[in-house]
C-alpha cells in the first residue's frame, strides 16, 4: 500500500469458482460480486470504492488471483498463457521489480501461479470475455502453457 494502492480502482479482478468459494467462506459478501461474462469483484457502488475502508483494501488478506499478479497481468492464445507486465505510469512498483532482480523473480513466480490456476478454473466463454479488454501501457514478458503438460 505505500505506492498508493490505486491499482484496483478500475480493476475488475475476475475470480474462479473456488476464488470466489474463498472469499464467501472469509466473510465477504456475495453482493461483492457481479457477473458481466464473467465473475468478478464489485469494485464502485455510486462512484466509490467498495473494497477499500480507511485507504485500505478490505480483502488484501485474502485477495484474488490477479490482485496477487499484480503488476502482471495476462491474454490466452491458445493452448499459451501470455504474460505481460504493466508499465510504470500505471504501477509505481515496477520500477522497484526492475530494479531489484529478485524482487522481480518472486512476483513474476507468484503471478504466473496465481493466473495459471485462473485460466486453467475459468470457462473458455469467460476467458473469451477478459481477454476481449483492452490492457494500454503493458510489454510481454513472458509466455506459459496453458495446461500442464505432465497431466495430459
Amino acid at each position: 500500500m505505500d505506492c498508493g494502492g490505486h491499482c484496483c480502482n478500475e480493476a475488475h479482478p475476475p475470480i474462479s469458482a473456488s476464488c470466489y468459494e474463498r472469499l464467501t467462506a472469509g466473510g465477504v459478501s456475495p453482493d461483492m460480486f457481479e457477473s458481466c461474462g464473467y465473475t468478478r469483484v464489485r469494485t464502485k457502488e455510486n462512484g466509490e470504492c467498495i473494497l477499500s475502508e480507511n485507504g485500505k483494501c478490505r480483502i488484501h488478506d485474502r485477495k484474488p488471483e490477479t490482485c496477487k499478479a499484480g503488476p502482471f497481468t495476462f491474454d490466452v492464445k491458445g493452448n499459451v498463457i501470455e504474460i505481460f507486465l504493466k508499465h510504470e505510469s500505471i504501477c509505481p512498483m515496477v520500477r522497484l521489480l526492475k530494479e531489484v532482480p529478485e524482487a522481480y523473480r518472486q512476483q513474476f513466480e507468484l503471478a504466473a501461479a496465481g493466473i495459471t490456476h485462473l485460466v486453467r478454473n475459468l470457462t473458455e466463454e469467460e476467458l473469451a470475455v477478459i481477454c476481449s479488454i483492452d490492457e494500454p501501457e503493458t510489454e510481454k514478458v513472458a509466455e506459459l502453457p496453458r495446461w500442464d503438460e505432465r497431466a495430459a
